[in-house]
Protein backbone atom coordinates (compact mmCIF):
# COMPACT_ATOMS: atom_id res chain seq x y z
CA UNK A 1 0.00 0.00 0.00
CA UNK A 2 1.13 3.57 -0.53
CA UNK A 3 1.97 6.13 2.15
CA UNK A 4 -1.47 7.75 1.95
CA UNK A 5 -3.17 4.45 2.73
CA UNK A 6 -0.69 3.68 5.51
CA UNK A 7 -1.27 7.17 6.94
CA UNK A 8 -5.01 6.68 6.90
CA UNK A 9 -4.85 3.27 8.55
CA UNK A 10 -2.30 4.30 11.18
CA UNK A 11 -3.81 7.75 11.82
CA UNK A 12 -0.38 9.32 11.38
CA UNK A 13 0.53 12.08 8.92
CA UNK A 14 2.72 11.04 5.97
CA UNK A 15 5.42 13.43 7.23
CA UNK A 16 5.61 11.50 10.52
CA UNK A 17 5.75 8.19 8.68
CA UNK A 18 8.62 9.46 6.52
CA UNK A 19 10.40 10.64 9.70
CA UNK A 20 9.97 7.22 11.33
CA UNK A 21 11.48 5.69 8.22
CA UNK A 22 14.35 8.19 8.25
CA UNK A 23 15.24 7.28 11.85
CA UNK A 24 14.76 3.59 11.03
CA UNK A 25 11.76 2.82 13.24
CA UNK A 26 10.12 1.33 10.17
CA UNK A 27 11.57 0.04 6.93
CA UNK A 28 8.94 -0.38 4.23
CA UNK A 29 9.69 -2.34 1.10
CA UNK A 30 10.18 -0.54 -2.19
CA UNK A 31 8.11 -1.28 -5.24
CA UNK A 32 9.81 -1.67 -8.63
CA UNK A 33 9.10 2.00 -9.34
CA UNK A 34 10.96 2.99 -6.14
CA UNK A 35 7.87 4.02 -4.20
CA UNK A 36 7.42 2.88 -0.63
CA UNK A 37 5.23 -0.19 -0.32
CA UNK A 38 3.81 -0.48 3.20
CA UNK A 39 2.73 -3.87 4.46
CA UNK A 40 0.11 -4.69 7.08
CA UNK A 41 3.04 -5.28 9.45
CA UNK A 42 4.36 -1.77 8.77
CA UNK A 43 0.94 -0.32 9.54
CA UNK A 44 0.81 -2.34 12.75
CA UNK A 45 4.20 -0.92 13.77
CA UNK A 46 2.99 2.57 12.93
CA UNK A 47 -0.10 2.09 15.09
CA UNK A 48 2.11 0.75 17.88
CA UNK A 49 4.32 3.85 17.61
CA UNK A 50 1.31 6.16 17.47
CA UNK A 51 -0.10 4.64 20.67
CA UNK A 52 3.26 4.64 22.48
CA UNK A 53 3.91 8.27 21.52
CA UNK A 54 0.38 9.14 22.66
CA UNK A 55 1.22 7.66 26.06
CA UNK A 56 4.24 9.95 26.31
CA UNK A 57 7.07 7.62 25.37
CA UNK A 58 10.02 9.27 23.64
CA UNK A 59 11.39 8.11 20.31
CA UNK A 60 14.23 6.37 22.14
CA UNK A 61 11.76 4.64 24.44
CA UNK A 62 9.61 3.67 21.46
CA UNK A 63 12.63 2.08 19.81
CA UNK A 64 13.18 -0.01 22.95
CA UNK A 65 9.48 -0.88 23.21
CA UNK A 66 9.49 -2.03 19.58
CA UNK A 67 12.51 -4.22 20.23
CA UNK A 68 10.77 -5.70 23.28
CA UNK A 69 7.60 -6.21 21.25
CA UNK A 70 9.54 -8.11 18.60
CA UNK A 71 11.46 -10.17 21.17
CA UNK A 72 9.25 -13.16 21.92
CA UNK A 73 11.62 -14.08 24.77
CA UNK A 74 11.22 -10.71 26.47
CA UNK A 75 10.61 -10.46 30.18
CA UNK A 76 7.43 -8.59 30.96
CA UNK A 77 9.14 -6.98 33.94
CA UNK A 78 11.27 -4.97 31.48
CA UNK A 79 8.14 -3.55 29.88
CA UNK A 80 6.50 -2.93 33.24
CA UNK A 81 9.61 -1.12 34.48
CA UNK A 82 9.41 1.22 31.49
CA UNK A 83 5.74 1.90 32.19
CA UNK A 84 6.42 2.57 35.87
CA UNK A 85 9.28 4.94 34.97
CA UNK A 86 6.93 6.79 32.64
CA UNK A 87 4.31 7.03 35.39
CA UNK A 88 6.92 8.54 37.73
CA UNK A 89 7.90 11.04 35.06
CA UNK A 90 4.24 11.98 34.53
CA UNK A 91 3.76 12.38 38.30
CA UNK A 92 6.76 14.75 38.44
CA UNK A 93 5.32 16.80 35.58
CA UNK A 94 1.90 16.92 37.25
CA UNK A 95 3.50 18.19 40.46
CA UNK A 96 5.43 20.84 38.53
CA UNK A 97 2.28 21.96 36.71
CA UNK A 98 0.29 22.08 39.96
CA UNK A 99 3.00 24.25 41.51
CA UNK A 100 2.95 26.57 38.50
CA UNK A 101 -0.83 26.75 38.69
CA UNK A 102 -0.75 27.62 42.40
CA UNK A 103 1.81 30.37 41.82
CA UNK A 104 -0.12 31.88 38.92
CA UNK A 105 -3.41 31.61 40.80
CA UNK A 106 -1.93 33.48 43.77
CA UNK A 107 -0.49 36.17 41.51
CA UNK A 108 -3.76 36.54 39.61
CA UNK A 109 -5.72 36.82 42.87
CA UNK A 110 -3.49 39.70 43.98
CA UNK A 111 -3.79 41.58 40.69
CA UNK A 112 -6.57 44.18 40.59
CA UNK A 113 -6.99 43.75 36.85
CA UNK A 114 -7.88 47.44 36.48
CA UNK A 115 -6.58 50.25 34.28
CA UNK A 116 -3.70 51.10 36.63
CA UNK A 117 -0.13 49.99 35.86
CA UNK A 118 0.47 48.26 39.21
CA UNK A 119 0.49 44.51 38.65
CA UNK A 120 1.92 41.86 40.98
CA UNK A 121 2.23 39.44 38.09
CA UNK A 122 4.59 41.75 36.19
CA UNK A 123 6.42 42.62 39.42
CA UNK A 124 6.98 38.93 40.17
CA UNK A 125 8.23 38.24 36.66
CA UNK A 126 10.61 41.22 36.89
CA UNK A 127 11.93 39.95 40.25
CA UNK A 128 12.74 36.59 38.73
CA UNK A 129 11.20 34.56 41.53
Amino acid sequence: MNIGQAASLSQLPPKTIRYYEEIELINPARAENGYRDYSDGDVHRLRFLQRARGLGFSITECRLLLSLYEDKNRASHDVKAMALDKISEIDRKINELNSLKETLTTLAEHCNGDNKPDCPIIEDLARGS
